[in-house]
C-alpha cells in the first residue's frame, strides 16, 4: 500500500488519445464471468460491431463482488477478475481485433468490507484516529462523535454493524491480539489498549462500535446514498486522487485503457475539478458522466467530457414511443383501479406522480429519515457559521433542520454544481423558498439557500455548507425519487427509469428531433443506453409495456379480470401490489415465479410503505410472496396472461426494433449492454446483471441475417449487427429530420443522417393497426438515390415511397445508397 505522505504517482498520460467510439459493448464484471471470459469473447464482439468493450469497475472489490463498486483496495486490479495480467491480455486480443477498452471508474467510495482489514486505508484510519495519513482521505464529521475517554475532543467514528444494542451483544466480542473480533468482522485495536477491559478497551478506540439503526441519525461518515458499508472517499484532495486513479491511470497511458466511465459524479465536492484533473492526467481521453440529468436540465458545458452515460437518450426514444394521451387515460385508470370511481385526466396539474417524488424527498430527510444523518451534518456546519458571525447566529437547531428539509425535498434538480468563490448562475435554488407559509419571508431559510449558494463569502465552514448541500441533495433526489417514490406510483412502470418522468408521459417527435440535434450539436459522443446495470426493467420488457399505454382502458380491465381470477388478496395486501404484479408479468413473461417474488420484494421493501430493507414485515411479505407464487398455479389466469403476451407481440416487437433502431442511430455513441442484442426481458438488479453466454450469441450471429418469420430474436441481433458495422464504416452525417405525409404520418418517425443514411421506424403500432394501418402514406426519400434498405435488402427510388411498401418485411428500415 502506497504511503498517503507520499502519494503514488500515475505515468505521464498517453499524447494521442484514441478517436471517440463508434459504440460500445457493456460487459458486467464478476466472479463469474472474468476478464479471461471477456478475452474469450473479443471475437464475437468484434464480428456483432462495436469498437470499444465497456468493462465495470476493474480494481479490487469486497470477495464475491457481482458489480464492482465496492472497492477496497486501488492499487490493483481485482484478483477476483483475473488481476492485471488478465487485463493486458484482454487488452492485447481486443487490439489485434480493432477494439479498445473503456473502464468504470468509482471516484466516490470505497467498501467498508467484512472483514475490514481488506480496506486498508480505512483500517489504518479506525486504528489511528484523526493523525492517521490516511484520515483526509474519508469525509469524516469528527466533531460528531465524542472521542476517546483520552482524547474526548478529538472525536471518533460511528460504525454502525452490531445486530443488537452494544449492551446485548458484548459477550460476542472478543480480543484477538491485535484486533476485535464481532463474528465475521475484524477491527483494529489502538496501540496499547489491547490488554485493557473490554469497557475501558471499547471506550480507548478512535471508532465507536453501535446498533445498526443508529446509522439514520447518528453516522458522522459520508456514504454513497444510505448504503453503510460504502464510505465516501475525499478525491477532491490531490493525494487522495492520485492514490486512487495511479492504476488506471498508468493502464491507459500504457494504452490498455482508452477512456473512462465515470460513476456517480453527484456524490463528488467538486465535478468539474474532479474532471479537469481527469482530463489533464489522460491529455483528454474519452470520459463520459453518469450525470442524472432531470426535466430539462442540461449537462454543464464547462465539464471536460464527451457527454453522459446516457440515461437522457433512454427517456426520449421511451417517450417517442409512448402515447401520451393513451398513457394520461392509463395513469387515471390505474387511480381508478385502486381507489375505484371514474377515471380521470393525470395529465393536469397537480400530477400524483409529482407529489409522489416530493412525499419521497420528505421522507428521506423528516424524523427518523434515511439521511437524517446528513441533514444534523448541515445544522451543525450552520450553528457553527453562526456562532463566529454574529450576522447569522440564534436561528435554533430545528429552524435551520426544517428549512434545510423544505429545500431539499423541493429542489427541482439533483443538486447545485457550485463552486465556493464562484458565482451561482441560474441555479434553481435562488428562486426556492423565499417565503413562509403565511407569506412572509423567512429569514432561516434565506439563510441556508444563501449558504447553499456560496453567497455569503468564503470560510472553512461556509465552503462546507455549500458543498455538503450539493452532495446531500444527490442523495436525496437519488433516493426520495428513483429508490422510493418510483416504487409507489406505479401506474406506468416503465417511465420509472433513472432520470425518468412520469409525470411527462410521451414525447412529440417534433420534440425528440430537437433534441438530437441539440445532442449532435453540444455532446456529438455523448454516450446513448437503452438498457444498463442500473435500469429497472430492461429496453424489451418497456417495450412491452409501452404498447399497454395504447389500449389504457382495455388493459385496465384486465387487470382487473386478473386480480378476481387470483381471488381475493390477503389481509393488508392493497391494489397496488395487484397493480405492479400484473405489469411484471407482462413486462418478463415467462418469468419464474423466484424472478417475479425476488423483484416484488424489492420493489415493496424500496417503497418503504408496507415494509422496508431496514423494518421488514415478514406478514406482508409472504402475503406478497404467496401471492405471486399462486399465479403459475393458476389454470385459469395462466392461459390469460399468455394470451395476452401473444396479442401484444406483434406491437411489442415493433417498439423493440424501433428503439434499437433509433438506438444505433441518433447522434452519440450507443453502448449496448450485455445480451441486449437480442431480446432481454430482465427486471431490476440482481435480476439484470446475471452472466450471459456469449458464446450462444456468437454461434447466432452467423447466421441471423436469414430471415425466419416470428422469430424476434435473429431480426433484432441482424438489425443490431447490421446498424453497428454501417456506425463503424465510418462518421454518419449531420442530422435532419424527414417528414411523412398523409393521415399515418404520425406513426412514422424519419430522420436522415447526411447524405447517404436514412433511418424510418413505426411508432405507436397499435394505433396505427386501429386507425387501418399505412394507407396511403408516403416517406420523400431524398434525392440522389436509389436507396436499399440494408436490413431487408430491397431496393427504393429516391422520392415518394409508400410506407407501407417501405416496412413491409420489418417495422423499421435503414437505408443506404446504393452505388
Amino acid at each position: 500500500m502506497t504511503s498517503a505522505a507520499e502519494p503514488a504517482q500515475p505515468r505521464p498520460a498517453a499524447t494521442h488519445p484514441t478517436p471517440p467510439p463508434t459504440a460500445s459493448y457493456r460487459l458486467q464484471l464478476q466472479p463469474g464471468f472474468t476478464l479471461h471470459h471477456a478475452t474469450a469473447a473479443v471475437p464475437y464482439l468484434a464480428a456483432l460491431g462495436v469498437s470499444h468493450l465497456h468493462l465495470s469497475p476493474l480494481l479490487e472489490a469486497a470477495p464475491g463482488s457481482a458489480h464492482g463498486y465496492d472497492t477496497v483496495d486501488h492499487t490493483r486490479i481485482s484478483e477476483q477478475l483475473g488481476g492485471e495480467a488478465a487485463l493486458r491480455a484482454l487488452a492485447a486480443e481486443a487490439h489485434r481485433h480493432g477494439l479498445r477498452l473503456i473502464a468504470d471508474v468509482v471516484p466516490n467510495h470505497m467498501a467498508v468490507p467484512v472483514p475490514e482489514r481488506l480496506n486498508q486505508p480505512l483500517w489504518q484510519v479506525l486504528r489511528d484516529g484523526p493523525d492517521s495519513p490516511y484520515a483526509r482521505w474519508f469525509d469524516i464529521d469528527w466533531t460528531a462523535q465524542p472521542g476517546p475517554t483520552d482524547a474526548p475532543g478529538r472525536g471518533r467514528v460511528l460504525l454502525p454493524l452490531l445486530g443488537d444494542r452494544l449492551g446485548a451483544v458484548l459477550d460476542q466480542l472478543t480480543v484477538d491480539g491485535e484486533r476485535l473480533r464481532y463474528h465475521q468482522h475484524e477491527l483494529p485495536l489502538r496501540p496499547g489498549t489491547q490488554h485493557l477491559p473490554l469497557p475501558d478497551l471499547l471506550a480507548r478506540q478512535w471508532y465507536r462500535l453501535a446498533w445498526w439503526r443508529l446509522a439514520r441519525t447518528e453516522l458522522n461518515y459520508r456514504r454513497f446514498f444510505t448504503i453503510n458499508e460504502l464510505i465516501a472517499v475525499r478525491v477532491e484532495e490531490p493525494e487522495v486522487f492520485a492514490a486512487t486513479h495511479a492504476v488506471l491511470l498508468g493502464l491507459h497511458a500504457d494504452g490498455v485503457l482508452d477512456g473512462f466511465r465515470i460513476d456517480h459524479p453527484d456524490g463528488l465536492a467538486d465535478p468539474r475539478g474532479y474532471l479537469e484533473r481527469l482530463a489533464e492526467a489522460t491529455g483528454g481521453a474519452y470520459v463520459v458522466v453518469e450525470k442524472i440529468l432531470t426535466g430539462e436540465e442540461r449537462l454543464p458545458e464547462d465539464w471536460p467530457v464527451a457527454g453522459t452515460t446516457g440515461y437522457d437518450a433512454l427517456r426520449r426514444i421511451d417517450g417517442v414511443l409512448t402515447d401520451h394521451a393513451g398513457a394520461c387515460r392509463l395513469a387515471g385508470a390505474y387511480e381508478s383501479f385502486l381507489r375505484g370511481g371514474p377515471v380521470r385526466d393525470l395529465c393536469q396539474d397537480p400530477h400524483p406522480a409529482i407529489a409522489a417524488a416530493r412525499r419521497g424527498r420528505a421522507d428521506m430527510t423528516g424524523p427518523g429519515g434515511e439521511l437524517t444523518a446528513e441533514v444534523e451534518r448541515l445544522v451543525r456546519i450552520a450553528l457553527r457559521i453562526g456562532a463566529a458571525e454574529p450576522a447569522h447566529a440564534d436561528h435554533a437547531p430545528w429552524q435551520l433542520r426544517a428549512a434545510l428539509r423544505r429545500l431539499l425535498t423541493d429542489y427541482p434538480a439533483y443538486r447545485p454544481y457550485v463552486r465556493p468563490g464562484e458565482p451561482a448562475f441560474d441555479d434553481p435554488l435562488q428562486a426556492t423558498g423565499s417565503l413562509g407559509a403565511d407569506g412572509t419571508a423567512d429569514p432561516t431559510e434565506r439563510l441556508v439557500a444563501a449558504l447553499a449558494l456560496g453567497e455569503l463569502g468564503r470560510s472553512a465552514d461556509k465552503d462546507e455548507f455549500c458543498v455538503r448541500f450539493a452532495q446531500t441533495a444527490a442523495a436525496v433526489a437519488a433516493k426520495g425519487v428513483e429508490d422510493t417514490a418510483f416504487y409507489r406510483w406505479n401506474a406506468l412502470p416503465g417511465l420509472n427509469e433513472v432520470g425518468g418522468e412520469p409525470a411527462r408521459p410521451g414525447l412529440h417527435p417534433a420534440e425528440f428531433h430537437d433534441w438530437c440535434r441539440y445532442l449532435e450539436r453540444t455532446w456529438p459522443h455523448s454516450m446513448t443506453v437503452l438498457s444498463t446495470h442500473d435500469t429497472k426493467r430492461s429496453a424489451d420488457a418497456r417495450a412491452r409495456l409501452a404498447v399497454l399505454a395504447e389500449q389504457p382502458e382495455a388493459w385496465a380491465a384486465e387487470a382487473a379480470a386478473w386480480s378476481t381470477a387470483a381471488g381475493p388478496p390477503a389481509p393488508g395486501l392493497d391494489r397496488d401490489a395487484d397493480w405492479l404484479l400484473w405489469h411484471t408479468l407482462v413486462a418478463a413473461w415467462p418469468i419464474s415465479p423466484d424472478r417475479l417474488v425476488a423483484a416484488l420484494l424489492k420493489a415493496a421493501r424500496e417503497a418503504k410503505l408496507h415494509t422496508s430493507w431496514t423494518a421488514p414485515d415478514a406478514r406482508y411479505e409472504q402475503a406478497l410472496e404467496a401471492r405471486a407464487r399462486a399465479v403459475h398455479g393458476n389454470a385459469g389466469l395462466l392461459p390469460r396472461i399468455e394470451g395476452l403476451v401473444h396479442a401484444l407481440a406483434p406491437y411489442a416487437r415493433s417498439n423493440t426494433l424501433a428503439a434499437a433502431l433509433l438506438h444505433l442511430t441518433v447522434p452519440g455513441v450507443p453502448d449496448l449492454y450485455q445480451g441486449s442484442e437480442e431480446p432481454l426481458y430482465t427486471l431490476v438488479d440482481p435480476d439484470n446483471r446475471g452472466v450471459v453466454d456469449l458464446g450462444a450469441l456468437a454461434v447466432r450471429l452467423t447466421d441471423a441475417a436469414t430471415p425466419r418469420p416470428g422469430d424476434l430474436a435473429r431480426e433484432k441481433l441482424h438489425l443490431t449487427a447490421t446498424a453497428l458495422h454501417l456506425r463503424r464504416s465510418g462518421p454518419l452525417g449531420a442530422y435532419r429530420p424527414l417528414r411523412a405525409v398523409d393521415l399515418a404520418s404520425d406513426h412514422l418517425l424519419a430522420f436522415a443522417r447526411g447524405e447517404d443514411v436514412v433511418t424510418a421506424v413505426t411508432r405507436l403500432p397499435y394505433g396505427l393497426a386501429r386507425a387501418g394501418g399505412w394507407r396511403d402514406t408516403v416517406l420523400e426519400l431524398p434525392a440522389g438515390g436509389p436507396w436499399t434498405d440494408r436490413l431487408s435488402l430491397r431496393g427504393f427510388p429516391a422520392g415518394a415511397v409508400p410506407v407501407a411498401e417501405l416496412l413491409a418485411t420489418y417495422p423499421v428500415a435503414l437505408l443506404t445508397r446504393r452505388g
